[in-house]
């Protein structure tokens, strides 16, 4: 339980009011110049009279006293972002919130806005100094550095110190640019993504548990090949394949996070590090070593549609497809372990490469007072343990799958590739994907990767 600050003040008062009358005649003439009332009032408002942290040892912002007059507070994202009732938590915010309005007299209006059309719409409004919102979500991408450099976001990182509202790894790393941070989340969970797997048909196959090799710490790129391939069976004996190892044809972005790696880093390109030449060349092997399932000619939901057929073992995905899955596949029993560790890599991680986050506008007034606003909103004591446990335990029936979850969330890394949109990705994956050495793409595309990155950053 937190110490209420009520009672922190009220007992520096005491102290104060103590020493102003139990003091030498020296302490007393040394505060001539400073009533009792004075210092009272640095008690009650100074950020650095008063030692902020509650008895865990957490920073909380000192209440703070102002009046809104009644303005509405417009939250915008792809998606309606209206706090539920669905878990404890969600119970305690809306409370929150509620109690805010009241306190600070102001509304709050979610907007929604497709995502197809969002880029394109908040980028516009930004532009015109007309922001579809006080609070705005925008993609990493489009947002830094390109709209930071146009000063249209502040920079939040001075209130966000708070740890239970804010998702420290969000402002102070993630969504930076030049030492500031410029976007903050409502949770303190990061995006999981790894290898989902139909347990029933390697049960069928006879092939040894996926999590056997989590288990022995083995689960690596050699080990996932092997994997693959013993699952490339022709099981009628008809000549040709009928169960397949793995959907996805295409594994650039898992290879480079699963590596540590990145394909930029910062203003440079990063072709030449050793854990990206690792990772291409583990690119070019699931190709020219044939180890994925063959495309149709499918576009870019080809692979799951391969392991919803239930003839196909593993499938890289991210958390929020598996309840699909789950749907789509009621008679297999469905499994998740991390994506295999690269060779430079000393524990397993997630990714993002379209990352986003919550951003103030530059021509929203008071900053500070919305960002106060939502660390009181998402100041609770959770009912939970770690991020993200209701939704976990709610799409996991097994408690290995969601101990993998659990093990790679925090390691969660963002690829900042698609900030450049002349770096020519997907043509240089294809390049990949199709067999060519990895020595001929690196020299082919090194000075248009650099190229690209500097018409952003204006280098």
């Amino acid at each position: 339980m937190r110490i209420s600050k009520m009672i922190i003040v009220l007992f520096m008062i005491m102290v104060l009011l103590v020493a102003c009358s139990s003091g030498s005649g020296n302490e007393k003439e040394a505060n001539t110049d400073v009533t009792p009332t004075e210092n009272v009032g640095e008690v009650n408002s100074g950020e650095d009279a008063v030692d902020n942290t509650d008895e865990e040892g957490v920073y909380s912002t000192p209440e703070m006293d102002f009046d809104m007059g009644g303005r509405t507070i417009k939250i915008v994202s792809w998606w309606d972002m209206t706090i539920g009732e669905d878990n404890p938590d969600n119970i305690q915010r809306k409370k929150n919130l509620e109690a805010l309005m009241e306190k600070h007299n102001f509304k709050v209006e979610y907007v929604a806005v497709d995502y197809g059309e969002y880029q394109e719409k908040v980028t516009a409004s930004l532009l015109a100094g007309e922001p579809l919102g006080d609070i705005v979500r925008l993609g990493k991408t489009y947002a830094v550095p390109t709209l930071v450099k146009q000063d249209l976001l502040w920079p939040i990182d001075e209130y966000t110190k708070n740890p239970v509202a804010f998702n420290q790894k969000v402002t102070n790393e993630y969504y930076t640019y030049e030492g500031r941070g410029y976007g903050f989340t409502e949770n303190q969970a990061n995006l999981v993504v790894g290898i989902f797997y139909n347990r029933t048909l390697m049960n069928q196959l006879g092939i040894k548990p996926l999590q056997d090799y989590v288990n022995e710490d083995n689960w690596n790129w050699d080990t996932f090949i092997q994997v693959a391939k013993e699952a490339n069976r022709d099981t009628n004996n008809d000549g040709k394949l009928d169960t397949w190892g793995l959907a996805n044809n295409s594994l650039l972005e898992q290879a480079l996070y699963s590596n540590n790696t990145s394909l930029t880093k910062g203003e440079k390109q990063n072709l030449d590090d050793p854990a990206t030449v690792e990772a291409l060349n583990f690119v070019n092997r699931i190709a020219n070593e044939q180890v994925a399932r063959p495309t149709e000619g499918g576009d870019w939901t080809e692979p799951g549609q391969f392991v919803r057929q239930g003839n196909t073992l593993m499938y890289a995905g991210a958390l929020h497809e598996l309840n699909g899955l789950k749907t789509d596949m009621p008679d297999y029993d469905l499994g998740f372990v991390p994506f295999p560790k690269g060779p430079s890599a000393t524990e397993y991680h997630s990714a993002e490469a379209l990352f986003q986050a919550l951003t103030i506008p530059k021509s929203v007034e008071n900053p500070e007072q919305l960002m106060y606003i939502w660390e009181k909103i998402n100041d609770i004591d959770s009912a939970y343990d770690y991020p993200d446990q209701s939704s976990y335990e709610t799409v996991f029936s097994n408690e290995e799958d969601l101990n993998n979850a659990k093990m790679v969330a925090p390691n969660m890394i963002v690829l900042d590739h698609h900030t450049f949109p002349n770096l020519k990705f997907y043509d240089f994956q294809g390049e990949l994907n199709s067999g060519v050495s990895v020595s001929t793409v690196i020299e082919k595309y090194k000075a248009t990767f650099q190229a690209a990155i500097d018409e952003v950053y204006g280098n």
